[in-house]
């Protein structure tokens, strides 16, 4: 079973910065996908970003030039910088991963934290 733990979000005036960061930890034996989705209330769950295992990055129209996923392959670690935040990216953001332990593929999804742009 592979777990993930997010940690970094939060509370910011709008223009600020955020680094959400996502810890994946099992028996794991590669990672694909590594995923940012984000949740706003009474909207759907949406695909911020996503960066692939040779480091290819896919970042949602909404947040171009203002998000970037990086990828620590040596900590099955994934961050989201977050930059120029605006009010419209409160949400609560999810990390997901994709790929294989030493018995079988999982995909998997972080708890959750939540980041509110207000000031």
């Amino acid at each position: 079973q592979v777990q993930l733990v997010e940690s970094g979000g939060g509370l910011v005036q709008p223009g600020g910065s955020l680094r959400l960061s996502c810890a994946a930890s099992g028996n794991i034996f590669s990672i694909y996908n590594m995923n940012w989705y984000r949740q706003a209330p009474g909207k759907q769950r949406e695909l911020v970003a996503r960066i692939t295992s040779a480091g290819s990055t896919n970042v949602a129209n909404f947040v171009k030039g203002r998000f970037t996923i990086s990828r620590d392959n040596a900590k099955n670690t994934v961050y989201l910088q977050m930059n120029s935040l605006k009010p419209e990216d409160t949400a609560v953001y999810y990390c997901n991963m994709i790929g294989r332990t030493d018995r079988a593929d999982f995909a998997s999804w972080g708890q959750g934290t939540q980041v509110t742009v207000s000031s």
